[in-house]
Order: C-alpha cells, then sequence, then structure tokens
C-alpha cells in the first residue's frame, strides 16, 4: 500500500486512519484487538486515538481507548508496524484539561503507561487552549521531542487564525511546529474547512487527517430514518444532526456514485479527496 507523508514530520502513513473513539465504549476489547489485527493485516499503519477516550461514558473516567490499544500493542507485538497517534487537552478530571507545560508533561507520560510504548508517533493539542501562550506549548512538545516521547506534534480542533499564529510562533521561536490538523470535515461538514483551513494547510505544508470522514457511520448509509439512527449507541446521538433533507441528498448521490462503481456508500465516500481518518 502506498503510504503519505505527514506534513514534513518525516512519518509515512497509510491514506487511512484508525480511529480509536470506539474502543472500550462500542467495540469491546477482544473485537478491539480482532479489528486492529485485521487493519494491519490489511496493509494500513496508522492508529488514532486521544487520552479522553471514551470519558462520556458512564463509569468512563477516560483513558479507555489507549488501555485497550496499549494490551494490543504488548500482546501483539506490532508496535514497530504502526505509526501511533494520541491526543491531549480535553478534560480528564479535576485540573487535567488544556496545554499548559505541566499539565502536557503530566498527561504524556499517562499515555504513554496506558499505550505500553517509550514514544507516541504523533501527539496532538485535542483543543485550542487561549488560556495558555502558544509558545509555553510549543516549548512543552518541543521538551517531549527532546526527550524521545514524542516524534511530531499536531493540531486538532484549531481555527485557521490560530493554526496560522502556532505555526508562525514556531517558525519565529525554532520550535516544534504542527504537522497535521484534525478537523471535522465530510461531506455534510465542509464549508467550515474548505474556505479557510485547506487553504492554510495547502500553503504550509501541514497534513490533514480529518475525523468523522464517514460521519459517525452516516454516510456509510446505515442511518437512512429515526429507527435506524435508534439502533446503536452513537446512531441514537451523534448522527441524528445529519437526517434531514441535505443528509438524504447526500445519501442519494453516494448511492448513486456507489451503484456506478460497484461499490458501496461508505466506500465511495472514502474514495473521495479529503477522507482520511475513520
Amino acid at each position: 500500500m502506498q503510504s503519505r507523508p505527514l506534513g514534513r514530520s518525516g512519518l509515512e502513513v497509510s491514506p487511512l486512519a484508525f480511529g480509536g473513539n470506539v474502543f472500550g465504549w462500542t467495540v469491546d476489547e477482544a473485537t478491539s484487538f480482532r479489528l486492529l489485527d485485521a487493519w494491519l493485516d490489511a496493509g494500513f499503519n496508522f492508529v488514532d486515538t486521544a487520552d479522553v477516550y471514551s470519558a462520556w461514558v458512564p463509569g468512563h473516567t477516560g483513558g479507555e481507548s489507549e488501555t485497550i490499544i496499549g494490551k494490543w500493542l504488548r500482546q501483539s507485538g506490532k508496535r514497530n508496524r504502526v505509526v501511533l497517534a494520541t491526543k491531549v487537552g480535553k478534560p480528564m478530571g479535576e485540573g487535567k484539561v488544556g496545554l499548559a507545560p505541566a499539565y502536557i508533561r503530566q498527561a504524556v507520560d499517562a499515555s504513554l503507561k496506558r499505550l505500553q510504548t517509550d514514544h507516541i508517533d504523533l501527539y496532538q493539542s485535542h483543543d485550542d487552549d487561549a488560556g495558555t501562550p502558544l509558545e509555553d506549548s510549543l516549548g512543552a512538545f518541543a521538551e517531549l521531542i527532546k526527550a524521545g516521547k514524542v516524534r511530531a506534534i499536531g493540531a486538532s480542533n484549531y481555527t485557521a487564525p490560530r493554526l496560522a499564529e502556532a505555526l508562525d510562533v514556531s517558525e519565529r521561536l525554532g520550535l516544534p511546529r504542527y504537522e497535521s490538523l484534525q478537523p471535522l470535515y465530510n461531506l455534510y461538514d465542509r464549508a467550515v474547512f474548505e474556505d479557510a483551513l485547506e487553504p492554510l494547510c495547502l500553503e504550509r505544508g501541514v497534513g490533514v487527517i480529518n475525523f468523522y470522514a464517514l460521519a459517525a457511520g452516516f454516510l456509510t448509509g446505515k442511518y437512512r430514518s429515526e429507527a435506524d439512527a435508534a439502533k446503536s449507541a452513537r446512531g441514537a446521538t451523534t448522527t441524528r444532526k445529519y437526517l434531514n433533507a441535505r443528509g438524504l441528498r447526500i445519501l442519494d448521490a453516494l448511492d448513486a456514485a456507489a451503484k456506478q462503481h460497484g461499490a458501496t456508500p461508505g466506500q465511495s465516500n472514502l474514495a473521495r479527496r479529503g477522507a482520511v481518518l475513520l
């Protein structure tokens, strides 16, 4: 499988990434292991998660996805075949949020422990932290890279002005820069990325790993009514916003493309430009 460079990081990743949001939530440990094995066996190498997954589930505190991935890495011995990405910054309990240097140092060690690895290939700011100077956060990331705990850094959920500012700070101060951006982007949610973020990323050589590429499963065509959505935990929450006239028109177009090419709606969606992260 042909890999792709991720920004200027030196990381080479498969055209699709496996999003670990579901591990420990809608997918149990044994099934997670089987999915990850199948992912590598199919030729892919990119696995993305976050420390906060899946803190939104009653009884969870975050770290569940990283813990499952870490167990799989230890038991399978396949760490050298994986480009491993995770994130920091979302609320993980009292005082555990944001991108202050002290918290970044604390959070990366916790993620490394859960992932049972000595380094993270791509460490991403899960959200912008306007209360912490960019140079402070980027300086902390520089320490992690120097210590060998992190190979490259990325950003998620940043606006175009803030991403541009962060890139400028890195250039001015000689600090590591965000080599990737993880925005919300799919056939339904397009405007925010295409209007401002896409031109910026192209101009500055920033790789893009969009999340919700399948709109939480909606663009596979499996949710076409309220009754369909009610059948799964994710359908009952995340996908309902897509069940409207515009969303159904998009599904009609995907159905037509799928029929023309002998594919599924989900395959047709992922084959288009810009669809990267499941």
